[in-house]
């Protein structure tokens, strides 16, 4: 029986040693896993440092772009801004060149008489104006913008558009069209009625007092 308890014993003891060797190598491994955590991978480079007292985005502006701005006289207005942003010009304004107010509603009918700047070199944020007329009428020698707004004056509004002269007044002003021809018509559509005659009279002090005026047709003469 000694013998048989020999080997038990020895086998035992190489069990134990076994044991023990596989803690350590499985402590070993689990310091290693620690370190390389904590420190990291030595054989890479830490990124490079950047200066926080330098700007990180360029700080110049990009210069106005410029382009060559066609000559849009005797176009039809929609042509006339079509040519224009094609060439990359898009900031565009119209108005009536017989001074009457009328809106662009429709725009192919309409013509374009006058157009400032004329063409050439220009930035491509320059506001292009165009005056126009309709497609039946003919443009007239000098353009003839809305009238500016009255400054504590009756300026003259003969020949002007009633829809341009009410404008041109204070919003508060108590306004009274009547028809000249003495056939009593409603002025309805005011942009189509031009001024013959008025009250009170061109220069004189507006203090808020009524206003009246007689009007036309444009088609039409002042009696």
């Amino acid at each position: 029986m000694r013998p048989f308890l020999e080997v038990e014993v020895r086998s035992i003891g190489t069990i134990t040693n076994m044991r023990r060797h596989v803690i350590t190598a499985l402590l070993s491994s689990l310091a290693l896993l620690s370190l390389t955590a904590c420190g990291g991978d030595s054989s890479k480079e830490a990124p490079p440092k950047t200066d926080s007292s330098k700007p990180t985005t360029s700080t110049t502006t990009e210069a106005a772009k410029t382009a060559d701005l066609p000559d849009l006289v005797g176009k039809g207005l929609q042509s006339a801004q079509d040519a224009a942003q094609a060439a990359g010009f898009y900031v565009l304004a119209t108005h009536d060149s017989l001074g009457r107010g009328r809106k662009q509603v429709l725009d192919r009918d309409w013509k374009v008489c006058f157009q400032t700047p004329g063409p050439g070199r220009r930035t491509t944020d320059t506001e292009i104006g165009l005056g126009v007329v309709k497609l039946d009428e003919t443009c007239p020698e000098k353009d003839q913008r809305e009238s500016p707004k009255a400054a504590g004056r009756m300026p003259d509004f003969q020949g002007k558009s009633v829809k341009v002269a009410r404008e041109a007044l204070d919003p508060s002003t108590s306004i009274t069209v009547t028809d000249a021809s003495r056939q009593d018509r409603n002025v309805l559509v005011e942009s189509n009625w031009k001024v013959c005659s008025q009250e009170p009279a061109p220069g004189a002090d507006l203090t808020g007092q009524p206003v009246s005026f007689k009007a036309v047709k444009f088609e039409e003469s002042c009696p």
